[in-house]
């Protein structure tokens, strides 16, 4: 049976626009992709819609199994399927979880309220999710929508996911078999809302599949059956397993609460260690500080006591020829005196000290009876009177040079000031 033709496709650049629209929002209505991948979701949903027509791009909100509730973009429509030489449409839905397209998409079965998912399928759960291997393995970023629909399309044609079931005529004619009628009328009050929610026991990721609107679509390959037609019961097989997969669930959600906590526990540890040593490290970069601050100071000190030396040096070369000459002559000669109040103070400062050498050499031969007493304070008298003049002459010189140091110091701050 060739299935009907369906509504004309959209416009390629309409669903550009509506794709750069969604992606481009920002504040609380944005998607929750990526920025560095956007360009990429839009690249991927234009070649499926562009290979496939029956497709459409639609943004819906879709709840988690822990309940919240997020707007993702989905590809809502019919992926087409060869089954015995005739082209039927399975109804599908290709939500793009927030982190794709690093991981592969959520896929699930959307079948009508005429359409059943037949159980048990390799690759459809009773809720309708579906885990094909192109979805296990994806591979980013290789890996893209055009592929997994056409690998979609393969798996489906050999072993086709939905049942059709007729529904009662609202005005039924005569039924000469009233068992196939007693069937019929089971299986549509059964109907599809059994499936509705989500009981897989699969090792895929689990998620919650929104209420979607029936469609109409063409039937199954299969045609009517009365084989699903009664609710059947849990195999005891399935639950023991259910029960299993819940329990090693929980146990590996233990083990990894866990490992989280000790990891918790050395990241915070190796936090602290980071700190303790970004601290030495600063101590240790302001201790090298000082001792380059003070290797540059003794470097100068060293600049300066070696000029000190290169001057002195130059002081003793310059003078050595007139000391070796003072020391043969006369020992008067050895200094020179810059002018004449400084040659003034050296001749009475050495008259002093002279006198009062002389007068510590009477005293020692007054001592040892050597002069007389009568002589001895005659010399003393005379050699006081001139030392008195000698210390008295010294005061004088010494204001008066006083006095020519703090002119030279006032005319220099005076020069200064005015320059």
């Amino acid at each position: 049976m060739v299935p009907p033709a369906g509504p004309n496709p959209p416009n390629p650049q309409m669903i550009q626009q509506f794709l750069s629209s969604v992606l481009s929002q920002r504040g609380p209505s944005a998607l929750p992709y990526s920025e560095d991948t956007k360009w990429l979701i839009r690249t991927h949903l234009v070649s499926v819609t562009s290979a496939y027509a029956s497709l459409e791009p639609k943004t819906a909100t879709f709840t988690h199994n822990d309940g919240r509730s997020v707007n993702l973009l989905q590809a809502d429509g019919t992926i087409p399927m060869s089954y015995q030489g005739v082209t039927y449409n399975i109804p599908v839905i290709i939500w793009l979880m927030d982190s794709y397209p690093r991981q592969p998409p959520c896929v699930y079965v959307n079948p009508t309220r005429d359409m059943v998912i037949k159980r048990p399928h390799a690759h459809v759960n009773p809720s309708g999710l579906v885990a094909v291997p192109y979805l296990q393995n994806w591979v980013y970023p290789s890996s893209n929508l055009v592929e997994l629909v056409k690998n979609l399309s393969a798996v489906f044609a050999q072993d086709p996911p939905l049942f059709s079931q007729r529904r009662p005529n609202p005005n039924p004619s005569p039924n000469p078999n009233p068992n196939l009628g007693h069937s019929s009328s089971s299986v549509s009050n059964s109907g599809y809302s059994s499936y509705s929610g989500y009981s897989g026991s699969s090792g895929s990721v689990n998620h919650a599949r929104p209420a979607i609107p029936p469609r109409t679509y063409p039937p199954s390959p299969y045609g009517s059956t009365g084989s699903f037609s009664r609710v059947q019961a849990d195999d005891p097989n399935d639950v023991f397993k259910r029960n299993a997969i819940n329990k090693l669930v929980e146990m590996v959600h233990g083990d990894m609460a866990g490992l989280r906590k000790t990891r918790e526990a050395e990241i915070e540890g190796l936090f602290n260690a980071q700190a303790v040593l970004r601290q030495r490290s600063e101590q240790v970069n302001k201790g090298l500080k000082e001792m380059v601050d003070e290797k540059e100071g003794l470097e100068q000190q060293l600049q300066m006591v070696l000029m000190n030396s290169d001057v002195l040096e130059a002081w003793l070369r310059e003078n050595e020829g007139k000391t070796r000459g003072s020391l043969d002559g006369d020992v008067d000669d050895a200094f020179e005196c810059i002018d004449p109040l400084s040659k003034q103070m050296l001749d009475c400062t050495a008259s002093d000290l002279a006198i009062e050498d002389v007068v510590y050499s009477l005293d020692k031969a007054l001592q040892d009876g050597s002069i007389a007493i009568e002589e001895y304070l005659k010399n003393v008298r005379s050699l006081s009177r001139k030392q008195f003049y000698h210390r008295a002459t010294a005061a004088k010189v010494r204001a008066v040079q006083m006095q020519s140091q703090v002119a030279n110091m006032a005319s220099r701050l005076s020069h200064y000031v005015s320059s």
